[in-house]
């Protein structure tokens, strides 16, 4: 009588065991597909680029439109101020159309190899900043 039951015991400890066993093997695939599936989310947020703000899509624009400005003024191409200041050409490029600004030192290069106070680069960043306040 006792060996019935710890036969039926043991029994039924083997079921519960093929049964998780069954459970996780049938399991496992998709909470790696979920897992995986959450990474690439989670990896495509990352590469969104933040959302400007307006202020921000401003500075660029007018700190753009000044660069360029004297740049012309001084009648230098993008090549030769990318040179001089020891940047890529493309560098030059994307400063003055926006779509990255210079660094401070960078900035300040820019401004002596142009002849002009660093202040009056930021000076037309300002003015267009106090313009788009009053509208």
């Amino acid at each position: 009588m006792k060996s019935d039951f710890l036969t039926n015991l043991f029994f039924r400890a083997l079921q519960t065991v093929s049964i998780a066993t069954m459970l996780v093997r049938l399991l496992l695939p998709v909470a790696i597909v979920a897992a995986l599936y959450l990474l690439w989310r989670i990896a495509r947020n990352l590469e969104k680029p933040p959302k400007l703000t307006e202020e921000v899509k401003i500075v660029r624009k007018s700190l753009s439109e000044m660069l360029k400005e004297n740049r012309t003024r001084c009648k230098m191409t993008q090549e030769f101020v990318a040179e001089t200041i020891g940047v890529s050409r493309q560098a030059v490029s994307k400063w003055e159309n926006g779509t990255s600004e210079p660094n401070t030192s960078n900035l300040m290069a820019l401004a002596r190899l142009y002849g002009i106070p660093a202040e009056d680069l930021l000076k037309g960043v300002e003015s267009a900043l106090e313009a788009q306040e009053k509208k």
